[in-house]
């Protein structure tokens, strides 16, 4: 990172790095979701905008937490995928999925996943940044290699 800080305080850092929401949204749909082009994350239900969604690709590129690489498939495409600093913020999503869940009231919330990370976060936090790492996500079935959810492993390991 480049650019001077306006402080050295740690969370002051923290949030220099990630940006603002757009930023955690793009995070948050690689890991739990899988998404990785463009295209993909431009799908979410929050409808960024194209021009801001270009913008955090970048920043987050710059920030060392992204990069971008040819799609495997269609070389039209790119894909972007996080780095090991990236993989580090899978505690914090995690927290703040936490957080949002307690205070949302909501139906449709993935309330085993949400127990089972309750359970055993820190077994869960290695295991989800190797399937993040080997292209998979927490929900999202990889469609480009052969890798099931990691939420759909844990889900059969619940009910045994």
């Amino acid at each position: 990172m480049k650019h001077k800080l306006r402080s050295n305080c740690p969370i002051n850092f923290s949030l220099e790095m990630l940006g603002d929401g757009w930023s955690l949204l793009i995070l948050r749909d690689i890991i739990y979701f899988g998404k990785k082009t463009y295209n993909e994350f431009l799908a979410s239900e929050e409808a960024i905008a194209r021009n801001i969604l270009a913008d955090r690709l970048v920043q987050l590129q710059d920030k060392g937490l992204l990069v971008k690489k040819p799609h495997p498939i269609d070389k039209r495409k790119e894909i972007y995928e996080l780095t090991e600093d990236g993989l580090d913020l899978v505690p914090i999503l995690l927290d703040l999925a936490e957080w949002g869940a307690k205070r949302v009231a909501q139906k449709d919330l993935p309330h085993e996943w949400l127990q089972a990370v309750r359970k055993d976060r820190n077994a869960l936090i290695p295991r989800i940044q190797k399937t993040v790492r080997l292209g998979g996500s927490i929900f999202g079935e990889s469609a480009t290699n052969s890798h099931r959810s990691l939420f759909s492993e844990i889900k059969k390991k619940i009910r045994k």
